[in-house]
């Protein structure tokens, strides 16, 4: 179930090619494609790669699994991720729907996703879906309305305030990649798999999204 590469970079390139992979049968299939972005520290590789593809960007919407409530030029910005390592070269031609209290209604017109990339943390948390933050049972309702759901500040790192897709959002995609690097993420998996409580288990333990995990040892 986890595709383990050698390195960063390997784990980068075949990130990047599965994504693009994605879209481009989304286009070919139905004119139009959505990409759900996420931070950290491993997408960021995959938007260097990811925004030389050759796709027809203009008809790619492109938002967030979650995002930081900080000023939009923080380095803890998402949408700042996206800026400077995804919308360069073709891929600036893609619409951004940032990922906001009222964004629900356009969320709604993209489903389903057609690639979501997540994170996971070494507590097991996805998005902002963070272990111990209030309103988390009802953000991982898998069966829920709302597509969309805050975390107040104090949780997650750093300990600000963020909006973030619930779990329901999260599996109304046709594809979902996680990407985790070091023992210590792929150990939470285990546990995750084994059946410990977290909010990665529910995205493990489903059968409405396809799931692949993409894993290096390099941290």
């Amino acid at each position: 179930m986890i595709e383990t590469f050698a390195s960063t970079e390997a784990l980068a390139d075949a990130a990047a090619d599965a994504i693009e992979a994605a879209l481009q049968g989304a286009l070919d299939a139905r004119g139009r494609a959505c990409l759900v972005g996420t931070g950290g520290r491993s997408p960021g590789p995959v938007y260097d790669r990811l925004c030389q593809a050759e796709l027809d960007w203009a008809k790619v919407a492109v938002t967030l699994s979650d995002e930081r409530q900080v000023d939009a030029d923080s380095p803890n910005s998402n949408a700042r991720l996206l800026r400077e390592r995804l919308f360069v070269g073709p891929a600036a031609a893609a619409r951004f729907l940032p990922l906001t209290d009222y964004a629900e209604p356009a969320l709604r017109k993209l489903l389903p996703f057609d690639a979501v990339m997540l994170g996971m943390g070494e507590d097991g948390h996805i998005a902002s879906l963070i272990p111990g933050s209030p309103g988390l049972a009802e953000a991982m309702d898998p069966d829920a309305e709302r597509l969309t759901a805050e975390s107040p500040q104090g949780f997650g790192s750093p300990p600000v305030a963020r909006i973030t897709l619930t779990l329901a959002a999260l599996l109304k995609s046709r594809a979902v990649f996680l990407l985790i690097a070091g023992e210590a993420k792929r150990q939470v998996i285990a546990d995750a798999q084994a059946g410990a409580d977290l909010p990665v288990r529910a995205l493990l333990n489903q059968e409405r999204a396809a799931v692949r995990i993409f894993w290096t040892p390099q941290v």
